[in-house]
């Protein structure tokens, strides 16, 4: 249970789903955390589940804001004095096809997926160099596979995966491990922001025990402890890998 002592882990999207549920993980596991996301209310319930001995810094911060991104970043070096651990979990979706997205749907979704993860990681690499730490970033079955009505949102997790492993080999060289997790379905309140009304959220979910291969959506403790092996030196040979956690749904073909 002190397989991350020491180990400083920052989390972005941490006030809900899978970012709660790997903050949690993690603290259990003995990681230092530094906490962000957009309600502060959230961030603070997250870390009363956390481990007491060690409290999370909670930093409030909208990454699409380039000042709150470099605040987080500064905030968790002047607190922690390094960074182990990057997990780049903050993500959106919303829905839209090519015959009705538009082209800020385009900018919300990637700026937050795809831009802020970008800025947050340049900044976070010198830190990661001198520790040998890694990242996670926190992906999709959307970026495996294609699916229709959630354009912009597939485009940008095919973004993160080119993403991660192409800065997995920028890295190799420095011992920086750069790995994502790519869920399907799994039962959070992202897919409710989306807009679905309660009727479709669960439609949605009773449809995903067709769509996933072991006839269920996942839960997020399912996918935080997969961040955590990724993150862990059990994974110290692995780097570049994008890796379904979706109950066999990038495997299902249509008949």
């Amino acid at each position: 249970m002190t397989q991350f002592l020491g180990k400083v882990v920052l989390i972005t999207g941490a006030s809900s789903g899978i970012g709660a549920a790997t903050a949690i993980h993690l603290s259990s596991l003995g990681a230092s955390l530094s906490l962000t996301g957009r309600n502060v209310e959230n961030l603070a319930k997250v870390a009363d589940e956390c481990n007491k001995e060690r409290k999370p810094l909670l930093i409030r911060g909208e990454l699409t804001n380039e000042e709150d991104t470099k605040k987080i970043l500064e905030s968790t070096i002047n607190h922690y004095g390094k960074l182990d651990i990057l997990i780049n979990n903050a993500g959106t979706i919303e829905r839209g096809s090519i015959e009705n997205t538009s082209l800020e749907q385009y900018d919300r979704v990637f700026n937050l997926n795809v831009r802020s993860m970008y800025h947050l990681t340049m900044l976070a690499i010198p830190h990661l160099i001198k520790t040998k730490g890694n990242i996670v970033n926190v992906s999709s079955v959307n970026g495996l596979r294609s699916f229709p009505g959630v354009l912009a949102y597939c485009m940008s997790k095919s973004a993160v995966d080119q993403f991660t492993r192409c800065v997995a080999i920028e890295l190799a060289d420095k011992q920086v491990r750069v790995n994502a997790v790519n869920p399907g379905v799994v039962i959070t309140n992202l897919h409710e922001r989306s807009g679905m009304s309660p009727e479709e959220l669960q439609a949605f979910f009773e449809r995903s025990k067709t769509t996933h291969a072991l006839g269920r959506p996942g839960k997020p403790d399912e996918v935080a402890r997969t961040i955590a092996f990724l993150a862990s030196d059990d994974a110290s040979f692995i780097t570049g890998a994008t890796l379904p956690v979706d109950g066999g749904r990038h495997a299902l073909c249509p008949r």
